[in-house]
């Protein structure tokens, strides 16, 4: 098995590494991972049902989708990953949390915590979430990856991921939130990030006699970055591969109350219908035309009103605030 502990925290490059070593590699890998703040949401997730975009803008976060389905998940530097790359029988069970999970278990054991695999895939100490994980398979391939709260920002986390539900009518996967806690603070000694990134890594070493460690060649790292900017990089990606879904919000501006009807498929809006009781001099229907088949971004919405004179659809309304009330 390759053991592969590297140091880049860039979410994209390591959701693009997972891809290309799950793909391209024939042994079995064990790796470790840390990313810079970001929302990591599940490939059959709405994302914007996911996230909180206004703090996403504040605090520029990386959002980005990864293989494998389940809830979406905030990472920090104080947030490590594990990732299992393990060949299975294809007549066998492919899907095991359980199985991929257990090394982690023994790690923690070590050290001293009582730790429990419950649910379908999770990881508690004394019945709070410390570990989420997710399978995706690739033929006779299976990656199986899971984060480990060790010394999380809990009030980023929180705040990354509140969401008004009510906003989103889809069939996207919803996230399911849990208690949780930081592995940290159930630790007998106490250590940092780092520290408890080395002893979990060097107990899969011991675990495993065939072990073998393994850094990225030139090779494969340009293989990486290139499919990282064709995909993990991209709104494609990340937004547009989201499920079909209506959109509804009332927002209250300074010239009246506008009521927002949005149907958005792959990312674009097929179908707008505005409301409200403000007052317009021209149709607004020509508004609802203009914003039909383009990205549901801000960026694509405001430049498509640059093209017209708002105040006459809108007397007294903020382009600003409109806009904002579209997510």
């Amino acid at each position: 098995m390759l053991c592969i502990n590297h140091s880049n925290t860039d979410p994209h490059f390591n959701l693009a590494a997972e891809e290309y070593v799950l793909r391209n590699f024939k042994e079995d890998v064990f790796m470790l991972w840390r990313n810079r703040p970001a929302i990591i949401v599940g490939k059959h997730q709405n994302t914007l049902a996911e996230i909180n975009l206004d703090y996403v803008k504040e605090k520029n976060l990386d959002v980005v989708r990864r293989l494998s389905g389940g809830g979406a998940v905030f990472h920090d530097l104080g947030n490590l990953n594990f990732t299992f790359i393990k060949n299975v029988q294809k007549d066998g069970n492919l899907v095991d949390f359980r199985r991929y999970t257990e090394p982690i278990l023994q790690v923690l054991k070590r050290l001293g915590m009582d730790a429990k695999f419950e649910g379908r895939n999770d990881i508690t100490i004394e019945g709070k979430k410390i570990s989420g994980n997710a399978e995706h398979v690739y033929k006779n391939r299976v990656l199986h990856h899971g984060t480990l709260l060790y010394s999380a920002l809990m009030s980023d986390l929180s705040k990354a991921l509140k969401v008004n539900p009510l906003k989103y009518q889809d069939k996207g996967v919803k996230s399911v939130r849990s208690r949780v806690t930081n592995i940290m603070d159930h630790m007998p000694q106490k250590i940092d990030v780092l520290a408890f990134r080395d002893k979990v890594f060097d107990y899969i070493i011991e675990a495993h006699n065939e072990a073998v460690l393994y850094q990225y060649s030139d090779a494969d790292l340009q293989h990486i970055e290139e499919l990282m900017e064709e995909k993990y990089t991209t709104w494609k990606w990340n937004f547009g591969y989201s499920p079909k879904y209506n959109f509804e919000k009332m927002i209250k501006t300074n010239g009246g109350h506008i009521e927002f009807h949005i149907h958005v498929e792959k990312g674009i809006m097929k179908e707008v219908k505005i409301y409200g009781d403000f007052f317009n001099m021209k149709d607004i229907t020509q508004i609802e035309k203009l914003l039909k088949d383009i990205p549901h971004t801000e960026e694509a919405i405001m430049e498509k009103l640059a093209t017209v004179s708002f105040d006459e659809y809108f007397h007294g309304v903020e382009k600003e605030a409109f806009v904002q009330g579209m997510f």
